[in-house]
């Protein structure tokens, strides 16, 4: 079974005008410029509510570090109150939304994807060994790199937002 471990966990809000579908695109494209090459959208709902509209969406992407270790970076993304507003930039109308986002940022480290230490139970005794001993400082880095990536990320989508929010 794979070995999940919670490393990184972090979320912003941001109440502006933005383009959704715009912000949407640049995150998955941050993802697969990252090497991120599986990433699920689990659930993406609309609502529509007499303030506005309502998304949910719920991202997994993850990364292949080695055959052994994998990141997974979990995006819950929620909007509230989101409508559509014209913005003039420079004498053009372009079309934007005005919301609330928030997206909660989770990083984790996944051992043993491939299941290969799951056959016997002196299989998992020795990789408890494993993991405990001989990789115990290649867990460590692979720890800090996660957290960098996913505050990296973080790091990113507010930057984009208040660039956007600023026009």
């Amino acid at each position: 079974m794979v070995e999940r471990v919670r490393i990184y966990g972090n979320k912003f809000k941001f109440v502006g005008i933005f383009d959704l579908s715009a912000f949407y695109n640049f995150v998955y494209t941050w993802l697969q410029e990252n090497k991120f090459v599986i990433i699920e959208e689990k659930t993406y709902t609309e609502k529509v509510k007499p303030n506005g509209k309502e998304v949910e969406i719920h991202w997994e992407a993850r990364k292949k570090v080695s055959d052994y270790i994998r990141f997974l970076v979990k995006l819950d993304w929620l909007v509230l109150g989101m409508t559509n507003v014209e913005v003039d930039d420079n004498g053009a109308k372009i079309k934007m939304n005005k919301a609330s986002i928030e997206i909660m940022f989770t990083g984790y480290l996944e051992k043993d994807y491939e299941h290969r230490w799951e056959t016997t139970a002196v299989s998992k005794f020795l990789r408890g060994l494993y993991d405990r001993y001989i990789i115990r400082s290649s867990l460590e880095n692979y720890e800090e790199q996660i957290m960098t990536e996913v505050d990296e990320l973080n790091a990113q989508c507010k930057s984009y937002l208040s660039l956007e929010g600023k026009r």
